[in-house]
C-alpha cells in the first residue's frame, strides 16, 4: 500500500466522489465544500500529478467544445489501485482512532 499526504488523500477522495465529473474545477469546488477552506488550482494540480504517477489515478482529455473555447479538459478517475489504497487508508485510520479514543479497551473483569 502507498502512503499518501493528506492533500493527496483528499484529492483522491474528491475524484472518487465526483466520478465522471472529476476535472480540476469540480475537484476544487468539492474540496472547498468539504473542508471549508480555499484551494488554489496549484494545490490541486500537484497532487493530481503525483497520484497519476503513482498509478492511483488515470486521466484523459475530452473532446474540445465550443463552450470551452475549442479547448479540451482533463478528466480524472480512480484506478483499482487508487480505490484499494483509499480503503486501506480508511482501515488504518479507523484502527488508530479506535485505539486513540480507548474504544478498543476490554472491560476489566471483577
Amino acid at each position: 500500500m502507498k502512503l499518501l499526504s493528506r492533500s493527496e488523500e483528499l484529492v483522491l477522495l474528491a475524484v472518487w466522489n465526483l466520478q465522471d465529473e472529476a476535472s480540476c474545477l469540480p475537484i476544487q469546488r468539492k474540496l472547498e465544500e468539504a473542508t471549508g477552506k480555499s484551494w488554489s488550482l496549484g494545490s490541486i494540480f500537484d497532487p493530481l500529478d503525483r497520484l497519476e504517477r503513482k498509478r492511483l489515478l488515470d486521466s484523459r482529455l475530452t473532446e474540445p467544445t465550443k463552450e470551452r473555447g475549442g479547448r479540451s479538459k482533463r478528466v480524472y478517475r480512480l484506478t483499482t489501485l487508487g480505490k484499494r489504497t483509499l480503503q486501506d487508508l480508511r482501515s488504518i485510520q479507523e484502527a488508530l482512532w479506535i485505539e486513540a479514543l480507548g474504544l478498543d479497551a476490554k472491560p476489566e473483569e471483577p
